[in-house]
């Protein structure tokens, strides 16, 4: 079995050194030796013999085991490339027939892939190369890809259609958990391709092996239009683990609502697009028991619930202290069961004293405002509370400041590139 090289390795000019080599001039001038004599008076001259053009395809015919994500390099001379195609042949589920696509250099002497090539799988290199006076000349090659032990592929995807909606807050990130430990972050993390309609600066960050999550720098701007191509298929995970399929997630950013308040003031106030639009009186949580402290930082809502029972943390039936309440129009804001939510019984305390386990109480009639005009990623800033909202609790990403959420990327920060308007839909 040959070794397989990878595709980085083949520079253009590494290819054009190849042609070079395997095209020597077709006679050298000074050649040494006798001379023929000239052709008799009235002889045909003798027909020039046309050359056909020089082809060089890396990886070389035959070439066993080769990484998913080399780059395939066609090159020719004498000629130029008129036709190009990379296709599956055999091997892995659904690779069959598939094509890799490629761009074709201005002087249409050199051709190179784009993506990734399928595991486990051979694939065919037929090239067109015409000469100058116009004749054609086809040539073909194959080569296998390295096969995979395993494959990965997304457990989930966050937004969802089903438990976000498509149109979220300001705030919102992007999640993306794998069924299998991925430990080739940086081949992962390179194919994650975000595409907006308005530019965007941010990272990715890997909590673990599972779990790789995208944030802006900033909040989004209001009314993007954000377009997540996770081109995973063939994408080395790991030792022998290869992506499956790849995957696209096309959402909107909503209009840009904050709502922020402080647990000395009492107050929520809602602010859409700059404007404040609400204030709500509120009563947080009482102390005393860390546990009931409301914590303070930046919030998302996680959740919109009609109906949310709420039982005691910590404390069972028939001890002092144990709760079990049903409770309406609630708004997830971390997974240590905080809600914004309705409070008939502490209304006589809301906008004056803290009395809650935690949560954020609000009245009836203002609770089924605030879940009506909330969206999912909607950022709720709670200040004054000496409890600190973890960056792992429920959503907290934007507890972390720049430097340290970008530390846990493998590429660091990126602006994104644009999107076409069908995005979105």
């Amino acid at each position: 079995m040959r070794q397989a090289i990878r595709g980085s390795t083949y520079g253009p000019g590494l290819l054009a050194l190849a042609l070079a080599v395997s095209c020597p001039a077709a006679a050298a001038a000074g050649t040494e030796g006798p001379t023929e004599p000239s052709a008799r008076a009235g002889a045909a001259a003798p027909q020039a013999v046309r050359e056909k053009p020089a082809v060089m395809v890396m990886p070389s015919d035959g070439s066993q085991g080769v990484p998913t994500d080399t780059t395939v390099l066609v090159g020719v001379r004498g000629g130029t490339l008129e036709k190009v195609t990379v296709r599956a042949v055999k091997g892995a589920k659904g690779s069959s027939g598939a094509a890799l696509p490629g761009v074709l250099s201005a002087d249409g002497t050199q051709w190179r892939s784009r993506g990734t090539a399928a595991p486990g799988t051979t694939y065919e290199v037929t090239v067109l190369a015409a000469d100058p006076e116009g004749g054609t000349t086809e040539s073909t090659s194959s080569f296998t890809t390295v096969r995979a032990a395993e494959g990965f592929a997304v457990q989930s995807l966050l937004p969802h259609r089903d438990y976000t909606g498509l149109t979220v807050g300001v705030g919102m990130p992007i999640m993306i958990t794998f069924d299998r430990d991925v430990t080739d972050r940086l081949s992962v993390e390179r194919n994650l391709l975000l595409r907006t309609s308005k530019p965007v600066h941010g990272a990715w960050h890997w909590f673990d092996d599972r779990n790789v999550h995208f944030r802006p720098k900033r909040f989004w701007p209001a009314h993007t239009r954000v377009r997540l191509e996770a081109r995973l298929s063939g994408v080395r995970g790991g030792e022998g683990l290869y992506g499956r399929r790849d995957h696209v997630l096309d959402f909107r950013i909503g209009r840009s609502q904050i709502t922020s308040g402080s647990v000395h003031a009492h107050r929520l106030t809602v602010r859409r697009d700059g404007e404040e639009i609400r204030e709500i009186p509120m009563s947080a949580g009482q102390g005393g028991v860390w546990k009931y402290h409301t914590t303070s930082g930046i919030h998302l809502a996680m959740s919109r619930e009609p109906v949310t029972i709420m039982i005691s943390p910590g404390i069972g039936p028939g001890q002092p202290g144990y709760y079990r309440k049903t409770v309406y129009n609630t708004v997830r804001i971390s997974n240590s069961g905080e809600y914004v939510h309705s409070a008939p019984w502490s209304v006589g305390s809301q906008g004056r004293a803290n009395v809650s386990h935690g949560c954020v109480n609000v009245s009836p009639a203002n609770a089924r405002w605030f879940i009506d005009n909330t969206l999912i990623g909607d950022p709720i800033i709670i200040t004054g509370s000496p409890r600190e909202l973890e960056p792992t609790n429920g959503w907290g990403h934007w507890q972390e400041d720049w430097a340290e959420w970008s530390r846990w990327s493998t590429l660091k920060g990126f602006t994104t590139e644009g999107i076409g308007s069908s995005a979105g839909q």
